[in-house]
């Protein structure tokens, strides 16, 4: 599987954004599918994850009623909509597939490589 994520920017404090993670091969539909996110100087962390059924989604404290995860079978892509930025939301946003419904970072095997979020106040 790769995975190419987009629809990163600069935005203002409560802007929105939507991000998008297009997934080649056709084994998608079987991937649980996560985005993480890594700010400078801080590891990587869970953002939000969603089953390869697309029936149960989970989402990090920081983001839970601001952040939506979903997941377009036909188009092979997930999308992480981010409503009510905020600067502490400034990162790279990264999206991942894996076997399992996880918020660990080792539990994905596979990564895309990113794409920016910069949220000013």
């Amino acid at each position: 599987v790769q995975l190419q994520a987009s629809g990163g920017g600069l935005v203002q404090a409560g802007d929105s954004l939507r991000l998008s993670c297009a997934a080649s091969g056709r084994t998608f539909s079987t991937y649980a599918m996560g985005w993480f996110r890594q700010a400078p100087g801080k590891e990587r962390e869970f953002v939000a994850v969603i089953s390869w059924t697309g029936t149960s989604t989970y989402y990090a404290d920081s983001v839970k009623g601001r952040f939506t995860i979903s997941r377009d079978y036909a188009k092979n892509t997930v999308y992480l909509q981010m409503n009510s930025l905020k600067p502490e939301d400034t990162a790279v946003y990264y999206c991942a597939a894996g076997p399992a419904y996880s918020t660990r970072v080792n539990a994905y095997d596979y990564w895309g490589q990113g794409t920016l979020v910069t949220v000013s106040s």
